[in-house]
């Protein structure tokens, strides 16, 4: 296939949606010699910050000195982002390769229909026995239990935080979707949690304890105390028991949330260096000068490197500072309160207020994300990126008029909103243009010096995030395939 017809390909694949189950996947496996029997595996769930924690987890155990395969979802700007090993993203060739490899496989089966998010699986996993690693870490798609990426057995099974999205595929209930997520759990794996409420936590203790696997929860079997935040990074204090003590780690990524995120991150990374360290013969663990450096301060060592190395873009980022830009895929309720409280705090002083820039898809709670994050804003512009599940700029401005918040503007797409973002920061920074209006009910309007900017803030989905940062020039590869 040319790239052209690649694109075509996975593009037309959502037509058949998503589907739940692990027949499709097992019958690609299969027909591609299972690749995800040739590397051990790191398996992570949730609904907030299982994309963070996953990079950080592969951070880790890249310091540690193994190749590391990283698959998550979905992509910001380009296709490739979804599938690395060892930070580097996968080619555009390669991505042609292997789709008309599982094209051909597809194709050779009247009865043979599976989704994209299959087939992006398929591809993952196949890339990472081609480039031989030693060990993957797997963000699930959505839910856990029928998610394509569940045909692994992991050596650690992580869950983050568990919240209520996707109600239409993965239950009502708080307990319902934590079931889904627990579907990861496996026999003897061991079982890595955030904090979660009380009906979350229960559903998980009970499918740990029937599959007789050790659970360590954050707050309970392990904890951290934040020492510092700023808008780059947070710096905390990490312990593990009575004798693991880590003080004064950094992150480079912003907002108190990314504590927990990393904290889960630190204790699924041991459990599996201990685990693997013990696993011989298996001679691609033996690289990297692991050879001997068993001890307590080298883990110490690798894990404040692992974190020192961290990338992950999207989440609280300053990708412009000349008008100050933040974008956030705050995609959800849960998200948007983090989001908020995050701009509460490290915000206030530095900035002129805040231009708010949201484009929601329509089949999220919208109310639940515009509601902590509008009291925030001197100035609201909704708008609506390239996609067909967005709610349009003018159901948005319903929706916050509803909620009390009459003075805001639209623009029809996320192009049209950054700049009519960057030409109000513009005019605030001009102490000969005239005074804003003031907002309806909530609005601030931050800083009082007369030269300091406002914040641009572009949240509300990783659609409206990823089409900001391509109107900014970041280069795109498969930009359109986010779902």
């Amino acid at each position: 296939m040319s790239y052209g017809e690649t694109v075509g390909y996975l593009y037309g694949l959502q037509k058949y949606g998503i589907k739940f189950g692990l027949d499709n996947i097992s019958r690609l496996m299969s027909a591609l010699d299972n690749p995800h029997r040739s590397f051990f595996s790191v398996h992570v769930a949730g609904t907030n910050g299982k994309g963070s924690a996953s990079a950080i987890i592969a951070s880790i155990l890249k310091t540690a000195g193994f190749k590391v395969g990283l698959f998550t979802s979905p992509h910001i700007v380009s296709f490739t982002e979804r599938i690395r090993v060892n930070h580097e993203e996968i080619t555009e060739d390669e991505v042609v390769r292997l789709a008309e490899e599982i094209r051909g496989i597809a194709g050779s089966s009247k009865d043979f229909s599976p989704t994209f998010f299959e087939v992006v699986t398929a591809m993952a996993f196949s890339y990472f026995k081609m480039k031989k690693i030693d060990i993957a870490v797997i963000e699930v798609g959505m839910g856990g239990r029928l998610d394509s990426t569940n045909i692994i057995t992991p050596e650690v099974s992580v869950i983050t935080s568990i919240s209520h999205d996707h109600r239409e595929f993965l239950g009502d209930t708080l307990k319902e979707i934590s079931y889904e997520k627990a579907g990861i759990i496996k026999r003897g794996v061991p079982v890595v949690t955030s904090h979660q409420k009380p009906e979350a936590m229960e559903v998980i203790e009970k499918k740990a304890a029937e599959n007789d696997d050790e659970l360590h929860a954050y707050g309970k079997d392990f904890s951290s105390i934040l020492k510092r935040e700023d808008i780059s990074e947070i710096c905390f204090d990490y312990r593990s028991g009575d004798s693991f003590l880590m003080n004064d780690l950094v992150l480079p990524l912003a907002g108190e949330h990314q504590m927990e995120n990393a904290s889960v991150a630190i204790k699924a990374a041991t459990i599996v260096l201990n685990k693997i360290r013990h696993i011989s013969p298996h001679p691609p663990l033996t690289k990297g000068g692991m050879g001997g450096n068993n001890s307590s301060s080298f883990t110490h060592h690798l894990i404040r490197e692992g974190l020192k190395n961290v990338r992950w873009p999207g989440r609280l980022e300053i990708i412009k500072e000349d008008p100050p830009i933040l974008i956030d895929g705050a995609h959800n309720p849960a998200a948007a309160v983090v989001l908020s409280q995050a701009l509460r705090r490290l915000s206030p002083g530095k900035y002129n207020g805040i231009i708010l820039v949201l484009g929601i898809m329509n089949d999220k709670d919208v109310s639940g994300i515009m509601e902590p994050l509008l009291p925030l804003a001197s100035e609201i512009i909704f708008c609506s990126p390239a996609y067909s599940r967005a709610a349009s700029p003018e159901k948005l401005a319903g929706i916050a008029e509803s909620l009390g918040f009459c003075n805001q503007r639209t623009a029809p797409t996320v192009r049209d909103a950054v700049a009519m973002a960057i030409e109000i920061s513009q005019r605030s920074n001009n102490p000969y243009s005239p005074p804003h209006p003031p907002l309806g009910k909530g609005g601030q309007r931050g800083g009082e010096g007369i030269n300091d900017p406002p914040l641009i803030v572009i949240t509300g989905s990783f659609y409206t995030i990823g089409e900001a940062e391509e109107v900014l020039g970041q280069k795109s590869v498969l930009a359109r395939l986010r779902e």
